[in-house]
């Protein structure tokens, strides 16, 4: 075949008729070329892309004047395509330390309708005395085998399928070696996380097809407002993270900014019409603040996470904080001592009677209080490990098993009743509910002695939720209690729609009972209230026989507190069964 190459502007054309061997063009849309190469120079600045001669044939095309520039090369990337050559370059996380930076990708072109070629394009860049890309050669094959085509799928997996960004694995993989090369000549990088703000309500007024548009596009925007270098993937499903080399503090404010007003400024087309967005974002500088990708992934969240509950639309550095360092601290520790109490059998139970509030005062249940050992045999104190249980979500194991402990104490005393407390978390949990189910099953007759307490505070948190609750547990044969009541002021609807068994009057207004006028009359309120809809009463915190008695006159049919006895270890049922 005849052909002249004209390289007046950097670009190889071809005259002629096109070889028929250049290109088989499949039904399926997927082109089968014979093993060729081309190789190319791409000068960046200026985009000027040069091919060799063979390039138009290889790529069966006629019209080759798209591919004389980096961007209307770019252009060509078939949708399913990862990311291509410009993102290699330009975004590359790399450093020329004079020999070039090698980079090695596959991606899908399109170079025509009804054509693809999967391309696998090896070459090095150099930079400029500035640092950033300045040239780059290297050379184009199409791919033809079947080991090529696993390799290419291995490829996309690196790439993000909605987006074409880099996928969260391939991100913090770069974001990790990126790290580890910038710790080896004492440098700075900057971590950007980019939430789209409420992407629900996208969702809900375009549909979901077209806020997956909005994310692309999202997406695309940032990264067209990025520095040469710098590199982008995505995390999650409304969030974006940029990796900026060579970056200082205000390198990286200046960045987000500039990424905040692109977005912001401009609206997105969608078949429904224009679409308004913000990004909220949150950065960190590493390693100064972070030593590992972990660290400074949760760190540049952490700020994400901090802006956003004070704002949109904005960005916010993370910056150190003495008092909340101390506290991560103390969380780490207690977790241990949880974890380590768990698995070496150092939780235990105290028991603490709840007697007729008549003389002789007899107990007919105790409460099970819970008591964690440390290694050294020190007592933990529970009001400061539950609320960290709470936060760190270990608190299901914690109520867990003090489940298992109980049902063990009821089985080896039939006569005993025994109330647990159980946290929020536990409740709304189905495998709880279902552990407990499977318990009282295996053990007949062991529901009816065992009572199952929640605050009050909790129980008002979501009425319907807790209603469900109390209601499975009843189903099951037991009883359900409301703690600490008064304390959050539950209405009378409120107690009427959870149709619990008891309440336990919030033992706060029961020790100053005596002192305070305020304190006596709510308590008379609540035990007439409780009275009213035929529940039985506990009166926590009885401090001497004087209020014990006031409230036993007032209707309270139990007593709990340090006038019926403290909680203790002992086991006063096994005396009270031989007979000691």
């Amino acid at each position: 075949m005849d052909k002249a190459v004209d390289r007046a502007d950097g670009v190889s054309a071809v005259s002629g008729a096109q070889d028929p061997e250049a290109s088989i063009d499949l039904g399926a849309g997927v082109a089968l070329v014979p093993s060729q190469t081309a190789t190319y120079e791409w000068a960046v600045p200026s985009d000027r892309l040069s091919w060799s001669a063979e390039a138009p044939a290889m790529f069966g095309v006629e019209d080759f004047a798209p591919f004389g520039t980096g961007r209307g090369y770019a252009g060509m990337l078939a949708a399913e395509s990862p990311a291509g050559r410009y993102e290699a370059v330009v975004n590359s996380p790399g450093t020329d330390q004079g020999e070039g930076v090698a980079y090695a990708i596959e991606y899908a072109l399109s170079p025509r309708p009804g054509l693809i070629h999967w391309v696998e394009d090896t070459g090095r860049w150099f930079a400029s005395s500035e640092g950033r890309p300045l040239r780059a050669e290297g050379t184009v094959r199409i791919i033809t085998d079947e080991s090529d085509t696993r390799r290419r799928h291995a490829a996309a997996n690196a790439i993000d399928p909605l987006t074409g960004q880099l996928s969260r694995t391939c991100f913090l993989e770069v974001l990790a070696a990126t790290l580890d090369d910038i710790g080896k000549v004492r440098g700075s990088i900057g971590l950007l996380v980019a939430a789209i703000d409420n992407l629900a309500r996208i969702n809900e007024a375009y549909g979901f097809d077209e806020a997956d548009n909005i994310i692309a596009a999202v997406g695309r925007r940032i990264r067209s407002r990025m520095r040469g270098g710098d590199l982008i993937g995505r995390l999650s499903g409304n969030k974006f993270g940029i990796i900026m080399r060579n970056c200082q503090p205000d390198d990286m404010a200046t960045a987000a900014e500039r990424i905040l007003a692109s977005v912001r400024d401009e609206v997105f087309a969608s078949p429904a019409g224009p679409v308004s967005v913000t990004v909220t974002m949150g950065g960190v500088i590493a390693p100064r603040h972070a030593r590992d990708a972990a660290t400074a992934l949760a760190r540049a969240q952490e700020a994400l996470d901090g802006v956003k509950t004070r704002r949109r639309g904005v960005f916010q550095a993370y910056l150190p904080n003495l008092e909340r360092e101390q506290s991560r601290r103390e969380y780490r520790r207690v977790t241990d001592e949880i974890v380590s109490a768990l698995e070496q059998n150092r939780i235990r139970l105290a028991f603490q009677p709840i007697v007729a509030a008549k003389p002789p005062y007899r107990a007919v249940s105790y409460e099970c209080l819970l008591r964690i050992s440390a290694a050294d045999g020190t007592l933990l104190p529970a009001a400061t490990i539950v609320p960290v249980a709470e936060k760190l979500g270990l608190i299901r194991l914690i109520d867990q098993r003090v489940l298992d402990l109980a049902i063990g104490e009821l089985v080896s005393a039939p006569g005993l009743h025994l109330s647990i407390n159980v946290s929020p978390a536990t409740a709304m949990s189905q495998d709880w509910a279902d552990a407990l189910a499977a318990k009282v099953k295996a053990c007949p007759g062991l529901a009816g002695r065992l009572t199952v307490e929640i605050t009050e505070t909790d129980a008002i948190a979501d009425v319907e939720d807790t209603r469900r609750f109390v209601a499975r547990v009843q189903a099951l044969g037991m009883q359900v209690a409301i703690d600490d009541f008064g304390a959050g002021h539950t209405s009378f609807r409120n107690l009427r729609q959870l149709r619990v068994d008891r309440v336990k009057i919030d033992g706060a207004f029961v020790e100053n009972f005596e002192r305070s006028d305020d304190d006596r009359h709510f308590v008379m309120t609540l035990l007439g209230l409780a009275r009213h809809m035929g529940l039985a009463t506990v009166a926590e915190w009885v401090p001497n026989e004087t209020v014990a008695e006031a409230l036993a006159a007032l209707g309270c049919d139990y007593l709990q507190g340090a006038h019926s006895g403290l909680a203790s270890e002992a086991r006063p049922w096994r005396d009270q069964a031989t007979g000691a």
